[in-house]
């Protein structure tokens, strides 16, 4: 019986479920598992672990090595892929707070104002 409150339907959705295998993930970013393993010896992603201890990838995740396979094909090294990568996404993480922290101050600024 899956646990109350949580509907296995839910997980479908959600982009940090580890849904893929590592077998699975290397055949739909058109790689080898070896590239996952190089991923996560890099600290670009690190993917969880199954009952059995097997490599479990979530979507984002996948999209994460997607755009590090980009950069390695272009002829990046790994390692410097790796650090684009999470770099990039830092950037990103950075940019949404900025937006949220400036639209609560536009959502302040207005209750004042009125």
């Amino acid at each position: 019986m899956p646990p109350t409150g949580s509907r296995p339907v839910d997980n479908l959705d959600n982009d940090d479920y580890p849904a893929y295998t590592m077998g699975r993930a290397a055949e739909l970013l058109g790689t080898t598992p070896a590239f996952l393993r190089a991923l996560g010896e890099h600290r670009l992603i690190t993917p969880l672990r199954s009952e059995g201890g097997h490599r479990r990838y979530s979507r984002y995740q996948l999209r994460i090595a997607a755009r590090a396979r980009e950069l390695v094909d272009a002829g990046t090294a790994i390692e410097a892929a790796c650090r684009i990568v999470i770099l990039e996404d830092q950037l990103e993480e950075a940019r949404r707070i900025n937006e949220q922290l400036r639209s609560q101050g536009d959502e302040s600024q207005s209750k004042t104002s009125a």
